[in-house]
């Protein structure tokens, strides 16, 4: 089972780029290598992540969202629970092209993975800043354990 983990988010815009912040961190040491996990900073994603994604047999995807709770809140949603998210929570932001529309691009297609979560974090402060704030740097290290846990998960079912 290839499994892509795509870490979206912009790192200038503070706790916006947490899901880049949570692929670095996945990656960290570089000594734990998964030959069927591919970690994926996607940035502010574009049209080019349309392939990946619909390349792989599970997808996880990392994010920034507003979960209207706690700053550095986590929430996983997996299956349709991420497909409802997504088309109701089409959230402001500074990506070029919204994660619907790559679901979109990946269903006409036939290929969105049928095992897939969003893990989104609550950003406490969306602007100039390097680095996340306290409390959704915080969440960085649980973000990953939750991801390593999923992937267990899904590979204990496969």
């Amino acid at each position: 089972m290839r499994t892509l983990v795509l870490g979206i988010g912009n790192t200038l815009l503070s706790d916006e780029g947490v899901g880049v912040h949570v692929i670095q961190a996945l990656r960290d040491p570089p000594s734990v290598v998964d030959d069927d996990v591919e970690y994926v900073d996607g940035g502010t994603l574009s049209f080019t992540l349309a392939v990946p994604i619909e390349e792989a047999d599970a997808l996880i995807v990392v994010d920034a969202a507003q979960l209207r709770s706690e700053p550095g809140s986590l929430r996983v949603f997996e299956g349709e629970d991420m497909d409802r998210f997504l088309a109701g929570n089409r959230k402001a932001s500074v990506h070029e092209v919204g994660l619907t529309d790559l679901m979109a691009i990946a269903r006409l297609t036939g290929r969105w993975p049928a095992r897939r979560a969003l893990v989104a974090i609550q950003p406490e402060k969306l602007d100039w800043g390097e680095h996340p704030t306290p409390r959704v740097a915080a969440a960085v290290p649980v973000a990953c354990r939750r991801i390593r846990d999923l992937i267990g998960a899904w590979r204990h079912d496969a």
